[in-house]
């Protein structure tokens, strides 16, 4: 069996710090192979730096997903070029930096990780259904293995990638909206499932930001600095065991922890 621990948005400094106190034990608890995280608002919430992604993969992240944010900062987009555990999405036109899956060696096994972004309510780049059938086909065919972060919007294009590649792929797991969705499950065909694995960041907060900021920004409809909130810090997380014969995921389960070591004052 492969075990992965898929980690949600992983939110500025809160959430590296939270995920850097709080991860080790959970990797120990679900004795995880390969742990994946979504990385495009760890550095001041929008985008990646160097140092931010030097210190998620130190606290334990294997491999790192990301989403539409992940262009927002210079420094970041070079990184996609230059390191080979960090994905941007795959269906962003040819000719952008960086790659959109990946192949990686888990205890002997080869493990493919895929990173798509949705459509709905989002910036119309490339088909994610047709660009997984293009993926899949080039793929090795000892590869069984095969895990996808689908960062979208729309609970409904996240359920239908979900369906349409139920028995293609190991697991689906949504990311982008930070809210923890409560519909983890195996479909019909093998594949693990969950719309969205929510965040690692601050509960007391709306998506991770400062609640007054956010509201305000709703009632006057003027742009706002988002500061990163810091109450009650937590992991949201999403384990998937998956037999490495078939591809199928076995067992799946929803993964909430607050770590209360993690409470600190810094905001950015």
């Amino acid at each position: 069996m492969i075990r992965v621990l898929f980690i949600g948005d992983i939110i500025s400094r809160t959430g590296r710090r939270v995920l850097g106190i709080g991860l080790p034990a959970l990797r120990e608890e679900f004795r995880v192979d390969l742990c994946i995280g979504n990385v495009e608002n760890a550095a001041g919430i929008f985008g990646i730096t160097k140092k931010v992604i030097d210190e998620i993969a130190g606290a334990g992240v294997d491999v790192m997903t990301s989403g539409n944010h992940v262009w927002d900062k210079r420094e970041g987009i070079a990184l996609l070029d230059s390191r080979d555990d960090i994905l941007r999405p795959a269906n962003y036109p040819p000719g952008v930096p960086g790659r959109g899956y990946l192949i990686r060696d888990v205890d002997d096994v080869r493990v493919c990780v895929v990173n798509l972004q949705g459509r709905t309510f989002m910036k119309p780049i490339d088909c994610p259904f047709r660009k997984a059938d293009a993926i899949l086909a080039e793929l090795p065919s000892d590869i069984n293995v095969i895990l996808l972060d689908f960062h979208a919007e729309a609970t409904s294009e996240k359920l239908a990638i979900g369906y349409y590649l139920d028995g293609r792929v190991s697991a689906v797991a949504g990311t982008h909206t930070h809210v923890q969705t409560a519909d983890e499950h195996i479909l019909d065909g093998g594949t693990g499932y969950i719309s969205d694995i929510g965040m690692v960041g601050p509960s007391n907060s709306i998506i991770g930001v400062k609640k007054e900021l956010v509201i305000n920004r709703f009632l006057y409809g003027l742009p706002v600095r988002f500061d990163v909130a810091r109450e009650e810090p937590f992991i949201d997380a999403f384990f998937v065991e998956v037999d490495e014969e078939s591809g199928n995921a076995v067992t799946v389960e929803r993964v909430h922890r607050v770590i209360e070591e993690a409470k600190s004052d810094d905001q950015c």
